[in-house]
Protein backbone atom coordinates (compact mmCIF):
# COMPACT_ATOMS: atom_id res chain seq x y z
CA UNK A 1 0.00 0.00 0.00
CA UNK A 2 2.59 2.38 0.52
CA UNK A 3 4.34 1.76 -2.23
CA UNK A 4 1.06 2.21 -4.36
CA UNK A 5 0.79 5.49 -2.24
CA UNK A 6 4.44 6.91 -2.95
CA UNK A 7 4.52 6.04 -6.60
CA UNK A 8 1.56 8.32 -6.85
CA UNK A 9 2.70 11.07 -4.55
CA UNK A 10 6.21 11.25 -4.85
CA UNK A 11 6.24 12.33 -1.08
CA UNK A 12 7.96 9.83 1.52
CA UNK A 13 5.77 11.27 4.93
CA UNK A 14 3.01 11.92 2.95
CA UNK A 15 2.69 8.68 1.82
CA UNK A 16 2.92 7.39 5.09
CA UNK A 17 0.50 9.82 6.05
CA UNK A 18 -2.45 8.55 4.12
CA UNK A 19 -1.23 4.84 4.26
CA UNK A 20 -1.96 5.49 8.35
CA UNK A 21 -5.12 7.67 7.46
CA UNK A 22 -6.28 4.27 5.52
CA UNK A 23 -6.03 1.92 8.43
CA UNK A 24 -7.65 4.17 10.31
CA UNK A 25 -10.63 4.65 7.98
CA UNK A 26 -10.46 0.70 8.20
CA UNK A 27 -10.91 0.18 11.40
CA UNK A 28 -13.97 2.80 12.25
CA UNK A 29 -15.24 1.01 9.23
CA UNK A 30 -14.46 -2.71 9.99
CA UNK A 31 -18.32 -3.21 11.02
CA UNK A 32 -19.54 -2.32 7.36
CA UNK A 33 -16.82 -4.40 5.59
CA UNK A 34 -19.41 -7.25 3.94
CA UNK A 35 -16.61 -9.34 2.58
CA UNK A 36 -17.69 -9.19 -0.83
CA UNK A 37 -14.37 -8.52 -1.91
CA UNK A 38 -10.72 -9.68 -0.56
CA UNK A 39 -9.44 -7.55 2.80
CA UNK A 40 -6.34 -6.06 0.35
CA UNK A 41 -8.62 -5.23 -2.43
CA UNK A 42 -11.08 -2.87 0.23
CA UNK A 43 -8.37 -1.40 2.00
CA UNK A 44 -7.06 -0.25 -1.52
CA UNK A 45 -10.93 1.07 -2.19
CA UNK A 46 -10.14 2.89 0.90
CA UNK A 47 -6.31 3.89 0.16
CA UNK A 48 -7.16 5.33 -3.54
CA UNK A 49 -10.23 7.23 -2.21
CA UNK A 50 -7.97 8.58 1.11
CA UNK A 51 -5.31 9.44 -2.12
CA UNK A 52 -7.80 11.41 -4.60
CA UNK A 53 -8.88 13.01 -1.30
CA UNK A 54 -5.58 14.32 -0.69
CA UNK A 55 -4.39 15.07 -4.32
CA UNK A 56 -7.70 17.42 -5.13
CA UNK A 57 -6.68 19.37 -2.15
CA UNK A 58 -3.23 19.49 -3.51
CA UNK A 59 -4.85 20.45 -6.87
CA UNK A 60 -6.72 23.54 -5.49
CA UNK A 61 -3.56 24.74 -3.54
CA UNK A 62 -1.63 24.71 -6.81
CA UNK A 63 -1.65 27.89 -8.38
CA UNK A 64 -1.20 28.71 -12.10
CA UNK A 65 1.58 31.26 -13.34
CA UNK A 66 -0.64 33.51 -15.57
CA UNK A 67 1.96 34.31 -17.66
CA UNK A 68 3.34 31.34 -18.41
CA UNK A 69 -0.30 29.84 -19.42
CA UNK A 70 -0.44 32.62 -22.24
CA UNK A 71 3.07 32.35 -23.10
CA UNK A 72 2.20 28.70 -24.17
CA UNK A 73 -0.82 29.77 -25.91
CA UNK A 74 0.64 32.19 -28.08
CA UNK A 75 3.42 29.62 -28.69
CA UNK A 76 0.98 27.68 -30.40
CA UNK A 77 -1.84 27.87 -33.73
CA UNK A 78 -5.33 27.00 -31.97
CA UNK A 79 -8.16 25.89 -34.52
CA UNK A 80 -11.39 26.72 -33.13
CA UNK A 81 -11.90 23.53 -30.89
CA UNK A 82 -8.48 24.22 -28.84
CA UNK A 83 -6.95 20.88 -30.77
CA UNK A 84 -3.41 22.13 -32.01
CA UNK A 85 -2.43 22.29 -36.15
CA UNK A 86 0.29 20.62 -35.69
CA UNK A 87 1.24 17.38 -34.38
CA UNK A 88 4.49 16.38 -31.48
CA UNK A 89 7.57 15.06 -33.80
CA UNK A 90 7.62 11.01 -34.28
CA UNK A 91 9.19 9.23 -31.21
CA UNK A 92 12.75 8.29 -31.83
CA UNK A 93 12.20 4.48 -29.91
CA UNK A 94 9.58 2.04 -30.26
CA UNK A 95 7.86 2.60 -26.37
CA UNK A 96 6.04 -1.04 -26.94
CA UNK A 97 9.31 -3.03 -27.03
CA UNK A 98 10.70 -1.03 -23.93
CA UNK A 99 6.89 -1.59 -22.03
CA UNK A 100 7.96 -4.46 -19.97
CA UNK A 101 11.67 -3.41 -19.22
CA UNK A 102 12.22 -2.94 -15.39
CA UNK A 103 14.41 0.05 -16.32
CA UNK A 104 11.89 1.74 -18.56
CA UNK A 105 9.79 2.26 -15.82
CA UNK A 106 12.35 3.30 -13.22
CA UNK A 107 12.64 6.14 -16.54
CA UNK A 108 9.34 6.55 -16.47
CA UNK A 109 8.42 6.95 -13.13
CA UNK A 110 11.46 10.07 -12.47
CA UNK A 111 9.89 11.21 -15.50
CA UNK A 112 6.91 11.79 -13.96
CA UNK A 113 7.99 13.03 -11.09
CA UNK A 114 9.15 15.86 -12.57
CA UNK A 115 5.92 17.24 -13.64
CA UNK A 116 4.10 19.59 -12.02
CA UNK A 117 1.86 17.82 -9.48
CA UNK A 118 -1.52 19.00 -11.31
CA UNK A 119 -0.22 17.28 -14.84
CA UNK A 120 1.07 14.28 -12.81
CA UNK A 121 -2.18 13.66 -11.52
CA UNK A 122 -4.12 14.53 -14.25
CA UNK A 123 -1.99 12.13 -16.30
CA UNK A 124 -2.34 9.37 -14.01
CA UNK A 125 -5.77 9.56 -13.20
CA UNK A 126 -6.35 9.61 -16.67
CA UNK A 127 -3.49 6.75 -18.28
CA UNK A 128 -2.80 4.91 -15.31
CA UNK A 129 -5.67 4.65 -12.92
CA UNK A 130 -7.92 4.76 -16.65
CA UNK A 131 -10.48 7.37 -14.84
CA UNK A 132 -12.87 9.06 -17.25
CA UNK A 133 -12.59 12.88 -18.23
CA UNK A 134 -15.63 13.37 -16.39
CA UNK A 135 -14.59 12.35 -13.06
CA UNK A 136 -10.84 13.81 -13.43
CA UNK A 137 -12.76 17.48 -14.29
CA UNK A 138 -14.98 16.78 -11.12
CA UNK A 139 -11.70 15.62 -9.41
CA UNK A 140 -9.41 18.58 -10.33
CA UNK A 141 -12.38 21.40 -10.84
CA UNK A 142 -11.22 21.98 -14.52
CA UNK A 143 -13.52 21.86 -17.82
CA UNK A 144 -12.58 19.22 -20.64
CA UNK A 145 -11.00 21.23 -22.54
CA UNK A 146 -8.35 22.63 -20.15
CA UNK A 147 -7.98 19.31 -18.90
CA UNK A 148 -6.81 17.93 -22.70
CA UNK A 149 -4.23 20.74 -22.37
CA UNK A 150 -2.96 19.69 -19.04
CA UNK A 151 -2.97 16.22 -20.59
CA UNK A 152 -1.15 17.67 -23.89
CA UNK A 153 1.28 18.84 -22.16
CA UNK A 154 2.30 16.59 -19.70
CA UNK A 155 2.21 14.21 -22.40
CA UNK A 156 4.87 16.24 -24.73
CA UNK A 157 6.68 16.72 -21.40
CA UNK A 158 6.36 13.34 -20.52
CA UNK A 159 7.94 12.10 -24.33
CA UNK A 160 10.49 14.48 -24.10
CA UNK A 161 11.97 13.48 -20.49
CA UNK A 162 11.88 9.53 -22.21
CA UNK A 163 13.55 10.85 -24.93
CA UNK A 164 16.08 12.14 -23.32
CA UNK A 165 16.66 9.72 -20.41
CA UNK A 166 15.76 6.47 -22.30
CA UNK A 167 18.11 7.35 -25.09
CA UNK A 168 20.67 8.33 -23.00
CA UNK A 169 20.55 5.07 -20.50
CA UNK A 170 20.30 2.62 -23.54
CA UNK A 171 23.93 4.57 -24.65
CA UNK A 172 25.20 3.91 -21.65
CA UNK A 173 24.65 0.23 -21.66
CA UNK A 174 25.31 0.10 -25.18
CA UNK A 175 28.74 1.03 -24.65
CA UNK A 176 29.19 -0.94 -21.41
CA UNK A 177 28.43 -4.29 -23.33
CA UNK A 178 30.64 -3.39 -26.31
CA UNK A 179 33.89 -2.25 -23.74
CA UNK A 180 32.92 -6.24 -22.27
Amino acid sequence: MFRYAYVRLKDHAVAQDIVQETFLAAMKAKDRYQGRSSERSWLMGILRHKLIDHLRKAAREVKVDDMESEEFVDTLMFKEAGIPHWRPPKWQFNPRKVFEQKEFWDVFSSCLAKLDKRMNLAFTMKELEDLSTEEICQELGVEPTYLWVILYRARNSLKACLEKNWKKRNTGAREINAAV
